[in-house]
């Protein structure tokens, strides 16, 4: 999401469907109820209707498919339901869940059967067409009409309730609105994610608090300017960033305020992040720009001269790739900056803009790229901001000529970077572009350079962007939200079932290339949120947080998906809301702290990651073992088998689980503590510390 600016919390106050996971205060564990089975007696025949999307006598095969795809879905009942139809619908969702309906593509009868003294209900469906589907079950009986929809638990960020798993029965409601579907994803055949991004571990920049490597570009007053003022410089690496009205001494203007982060220090720094176990870089916009943030893009074709030069983005990647580094940069095709070439609200870019001087310039070779309403007379009034925000004028998506300056022509904006070294994009705020545009832009990069990684920014479910058709991952604020929710002691139970919905609707090429995040600078950072509120904190709320923050980490390196570290995590960086998630990093040569105890453990469970191949690439299933505090998972990659375990209570824990079939190992290995396990008649006994975690190894046969 765009980095907030003082008009973002009102707007997003507005979006009344997001859930309040991770508020401003430690974390509120935001887990729905346990849904309810059914809304009928013991002895109706309704009450004994059963579908769990996720056994596969029920939907096979298991999870998304490719279009092409045969499914069977089956129902269990008792012996007196007179007939069961499923209901198959595609579903429509626009912009950021603003507009969701589903339109029926088939009712159909389904066929019975009885099998030891119940009935089994079954039907099965090809799906020839890739898209989102949603489907239900209306059962007749007893003279009423049930239906057997998806259960209530909330998804973080998700406007749409189910998580598919086991259903729900209630008397049909009187409006199909208020059906709650089971979810199912049919992807394109050809769908393919780049081999490498299964390997990454994302170190995450905001470039302007990361390190100044060169003084001399520095963003000083009266050299820099913020629109038609000046800018604010902090001479002090380790102060606080400025939040106007905070009583900090700073003026009253949002994202002026620079310590001089630049593309020399991250090219400085690029030992320091191989060693801690990254091997890519997620830099968010280096593009010229009058804020710190940059989402105001000024010129797509340039890095910002507080940054450095485009020759500096192309040493960067040079020097990255020696190191095995990949670079992944970020922009926004969404809107530009008023203060920018194309718009030029302030007349810094020589008049050519589309509003150069705060008035419409219907001949500007980027009139078509904005839309204007010439009938206005305040000039705010007189084009379109995103979301309402005058500072970012909205781009008009369906512009040809920018259409072929973003991504059509040989040497458009995504395509001239990826030639200066960059292996894929970031894009910002991509529910508020239309899906064709998305379409287009990635036929024109995967034509141009077939393994570039495209990553969306979406915050809710994002299985309609992960077809094949637009994007090969997303920023995955659901696993987000749901580890921190869940390392902050929430109840295991509940909270996993958004990460199995995931695994369930994902497409597995994209599952295992999420970019699965913890702190971000778009929200409070985890330590915040685990109580490390700022120096003022007392030492035994610093450490639990810490603890916290470790076994969330544990989680993350052990479960598949991308990680992504935001810099300064890894020595106990805390901060809130924006600004203050994005204060600089506390380089010990600055005068800063870091917390290298902290950074140690971070580098062991990086380093668990790379050295253990079943935990990036190994297949997953629902969990051998979970409840409120322990959750035991299998994953299996060739012949090596691990079994993972994390516990957020306070205390220590025994587990035994029964281990697959098709385990044949004699034993297993915990890769931290070298302890060894031994099977016993298919089981296995182990001990899981408090807050934190256990990866247990097989060996032998």
């Amino acid at each position: 999401m765009l980095p907030v600016m003082r008009h973002l919390a009102a707007i997003l106050s507005t979006a009344v469907f997001l859930l309040a996971a991770c508020a401003h205060t430690p974390p509120l564990v935001t887990s729905a109820p346990t849904p309810t089975a059914t809304a009928q007696t013991a002895e109706s025949p309704a009450a004994s209707l059963r579908h769990d999307s996720r056994r596969l006598a029920d939907k096979s095969p298991f999870g998304a498919v490719p279009a092409g795809s045969t499914v069977k879905f089956g129902l269990s009942s008792a012996i007196g339901v007179n007939s069961v139809t499923l209901v198959l619908e595609k579903r429509q969702m626009e912009g950021d869940q603003e507009f969701l309906e589903y339109r029926e593509v088939a009712r159909l009868p389904m066929s019975r059967e009885t099998q030891a003294g119940e009935e089994r209900w079954s039907a099965s469906y090809r799906f020839d067409q890739a898209s989102v589907y949603g489907y239900w079950f209306e059962a007749a009986t007893g003279g009423k009409t049930y239906v057997v929809q998806n259960n209530d638990y909330g998804m973080p960020w998700t406007k749409e309730k189910g998580t598919n798993g086991p259903g729900a029965v209630t008397e049909k409601p009187a409006s199909a609105k208020d059906i709650r579907r089971f979810r199912h994803t049919v992807y394109f055949p050809d769908f393919r994610v780049p081999d490498w991004a299964a390997d990454v571990v994302y170190y995450y920049i905001f470039p302007e608090r990361f390190r100044n490597g060169d003084r001399r570009n520095d963003p000083k007053p009266g050299a820099r300017k913020y629109h038609d003022r000046d800018v604010e410089f902090h001479s002090d690496w380790n102060s606080r960033p400025y939040k106007p009205g905070s009583g900090d001494g700073s003026d009253q203007l949002y994202n002026n305020d620079f310590y001089g982060g630049d593309i020399a220090g991250i090219i400085e720094k690029l030992d320091y992040i191989r060693d801690l176990g990254a091997n890519a870089l997620y830099i968010t916009p280096m593009f010229v720009g009058a804020s710190n943030h940059k989402y105001d893009t000024a010129d797509y074709t340039n890095i910002d001269p507080a940054f450095g030069s485009n020759t500096d983005f192309v040493r960067l990647t040079q020097e990255a790739s020696r190191r095995g580094i990949r670079v992944i940069p970020d922009t926004s095709l969404n809107h530009s900056g008023s203060d920018s070439i194309y718009f030029d609200r302030y007349n810094n870019y020589g008049g050519k803009g589309a509003f150069a001087g705060a008035t419409i310039h219907p001949d500007s070779p980027y009139a078509g790229w904005y839309s204007f309403d010439a009938t206005q007379t305040d000039p705010n009034k007189q084009y379109k901001g995103w979301l309402g925000v005058v500072d970012l004028p909205e781009l008009n998506k369906a512009s040809p000529e920018y259409r072929r300056f973003a991504y059509g022509a040989p040497d458009s904006v995504m395509k001239l970077w990826l030639d200066r070294g960059a292996a894929g994009w970031r894009m910002d705020v991509v529910p508020w572009v239309p899906d064709e545009f998305w379409r287009e832009w990635r036929a024109a990069i995967k034509a141009h350079r077939p393994d570039a990684l495209t990553i969306a920014e979406t915050w809710f479910d994002s299985s309609k962007y992960l077809l094949g058709d637009t994007f090969d991952s997303t920023m995955n604020y659901i696993f987000r939200n749901t580890v921190l929710d869940y390392a902050a002691g929430g109840k295991a139970g509940e909270l996993y079932q958004s990460i199995e919905m995931m695994r369930e609707i994902y497409p597995p090429q994209a599952f295992y290339a999420l970019m699965n995040l913890l702190s971000t600078h778009d929200q409070a950072r985890s330590l915040y949120l685990f109580g490390y509120a700022d120096e003022h904190t007392d030492a035994a709320a610093v450490a639990l947080a810490k603890r916290r923050l470790k076994l969330a980490l544990f989680f993350q390196m052990i479960f598949p998906g991308a990680p992504a570290i935001y810099y300064g995590d890894e020595v106990g960086v805390t901060g809130g809301d924006d600004p203050y998630n994005r204060a600089t990093y506390p380089w010990a040569d600055l005068g800063g702290k870091p917390d290298l105890a902290l950074l140690a453990d971070f580098r062991k469970l990086t380093r668990l990651r790379q050295e253990h191949a079943v935990l990036r690439r190994g297949s997953i299933d629902a969990p051998l073992f979970i409840d409120d505090h322990v959750i035991v998972l299998v994953r299996r990659f060739g012949d090596v088998w691990a079994i993972t375990a994390t516990n957020n209570a306070d205390s220590g824990r025994t587990v035994t689980v029964k281990l697959p079939a098709a385990v044949e190992a004699s034993g297993f290995a915990d890769a931290l503590t070298g302890t060894r396990v031994n099977v016993e008649q298919g089981s296995l006994s182990f001990d899981v510390p408090a807050l934190y975690g256990s990866a247990l190894i097989s060996i032998g046969r």
